[in-house]
């Protein structure tokens, strides 16, 4: 059905400076997770996962120690999420999550980045509805041998797509670590390309024109926010 998700590899950080920036978002949320539900990564399966994930980016060792150090000595600020949502140039569907100390300051920025692209902010759930919030895996694997162990441990398994040997596997989001678990357990130590939460658009909008252009600023815009976590968006360039 191939369905669309971004994945963090296909954005990597060529420069020093947008290294320092996926460093800077990767420390930020792990030292929120950390704080609040754990710094062992062990009792905290969260933390765990995302500590993983950051390895897969090439964070470097330091930056997660650092970061987890600050949560144990109860140092830093207190960072709450938010979410905002609306409608980006070409009337494409955007979602940006974010963990900022400053709710204000930053419902301000994000309100910017979508003015100065001819786009417009929405209320909550303005387009929440319009994306399925899903649990993804991709990984070398049978579909079959997959879909029996998933099915076994009770998981909710929205979509599985095969292509060439590599599986991607979409399940209810409140299902990650057990659809994980089942999956490890099946097949053993796993090489996961993917392996995370993230909001997956139903449809895809058009984007062509001048509003390819106001696009690619809009995202550049919301990336460069410290605030900004992740940005999910339904846009297909053309």
């Amino acid at each position: 059905m191939g369905r669309a998700y971004q994945n963090r590899k296909d954005s990597m950080a060529k420069t020093s400076d947008q290294k320092a920036k996926v460093y800077s978002k990767y420390s930020r949320e792990i030292y929120v997770c950390a704080k609040s539900g754990g710094h062992d990564p062990d009792g905290n399966l969260s933390l765990r996962s995302l500590i993983e994930r950051a390895k897969k980016d090439q964070v470097p060792a330091h930056v997660i120690d650092k970061a987890i150090g600050k949560a144990r000595d109860g140092g830093g600020e207190d960072f709450t999420p938010a979410r905002y949502e609306g409608f980006g140039p070409g009337n494409c569907m955007a979602i940006i999550d974010c963990l900022t100390d400053n709710p204000t300051r930053t419902f301000n920025d994000v309100r910017q980045c979508f003015t100065k692209t001819k786009a417009k902010i929405g209320a909550q759930g303005s387009v929440s509805h319009m994306f399925d919030h899903c649990a993804i895996f991709v990984f070398e694997g049978d579909e079959e041998a997959a879909l029996d162990a998933l099915v076994m441990a009770d998981v909710d398994v929205s979509d599985i797509e095969s292509n060439d040997g590599k599986l991607t596997v979409f399940a209810a989001h409140t299902d990650y670590f057990k659809a994980k678990q089942a999956l490890v357990d099946a097949f053993g130590e796993i090489d996961f390309e993917v392996e995370e939460i993230q909001f997956v658009p139903k449809g895809s909008t058009p984007i062509s024109g001048d509003d390819v252009e106001l696009f690619n600023k809009f995202i550049d815009m919301l990336n460069d926010l410290d605030d900004v976590q992740h940005v999910y968006h339904d846009a297909e360039l053309n």
